[in-house]
């Protein structure tokens, strides 16, 4: 069991470098353009789920301290709230 809890700007500061030092290039696809990546962000175990949410559960039951990052994959954020969504530049 983890010890340590991180803060909410340390687990967005590690779940992005593992997205973009590693995971992008592997799930940046036409297929999963849209869909959410949730990251462990202390092993590096991912998962893509239409809206995280069992992602988020599925690693929650291997790991249940687990600190996870999730993003949508080909975007900056994950969700908008009444504003637009900008595609990341490849």
């Amino acid at each position: 069991m983890s010890e340590t809890r991180l803060n909410g700007k340390e687990i967005a500061r590690r779940g992005k470098i593992l997205y973009d030092g590693v995971i992008r290039k592997r799930v940046e696809t036409a297929a999963n353009l849209g869909k959410i990546v949730v990251i462990d962000v202390e092993t590096g175990e991912y998962l893509i789920d239409d809206l995280g949410l069992d992602a988020s559960r599925r690693l929650h039951a291997k790991r249940a301290e687990a600190h996870l990052y999730g993003i949508r994959i080909g975007y900056q954020v994950s969700e908008s709230l009444g504003g637009s969504m900008e595609r990341v530049q490849s």
